[in-house]
């Protein structure tokens, strides 16, 4: 009786282990390289900018971790320089290998394009770093340079496009 309720015991432990695996592997980890502000217009970038870059890069991240759909991982230090020299959005693959590199199975990042103080648009991009195949594309066009126009053009984005359900 006791053999028979161990074995049970043990059964429904490997199976549990099992399972927190398989879910733990079916997450894709996602390397986030952050926003770069791509400025077009003829105004000069201003410190505000630089502010709201932080902030979209801290509100993808939660947001995305709170999805339970990714897994974000610490980019290693080791990779910071390299990362900081590259241009993410036009390194024409350099983003796979970084993401590889890090172990990550997806690279994603965002630009935020200034064609003017009235007209922007952000862009975020999610690739699959093994197949180097494109998994997402999505962009949102914003009217104003503020704070709010900023987090409400990432929120509807990552709303209705990514993290919809």
């Amino acid at each position: 009786m006791k053999a028979t309720v161990s074995a049970i015991i043990i059964a429904l432990g490997a199976s549990y282990t099992s399972q927190v695996i398989a879910n733990d592997q079916s997450t894709p980890r996602v390397a986030f390289f952050g926003f770069q502000l791509i400025n077009t217009s003829l105004q000069s970038t201003a410190p505000e900018e630089a502010q709201r870059i932080r902030s979209l890069d801290d509100t993808f991240q939660r947001k995305l971790n709170a999805s339970g759909r990714f897994k974000l991982i610490a980019i290693p230090h080791d990779l910071d320089d390299a990362i900081a020299a590259a241009s993410i959005a036009n390194c024409n693959g350099c983003e796979r290998d970084f993401a590889l590199k890090a172990g990550a199975d997806l690279a994603a990042w965002g630009t935020v394009q200034k064609v003017s103080n009235l007209i922007l648009n952000i862009n975020v991009y999610i690739e699959d770093a093994k197949a180097k195949k494109m998994l997402f594309v999505k962009s949102v066009d914003i009217r104003g340079n503020t704070d709010e126009s900023w987090q409400r053009g990432l929120d509807y984005l990552l709303r209705h496009y990514l993290l919809n359900k």
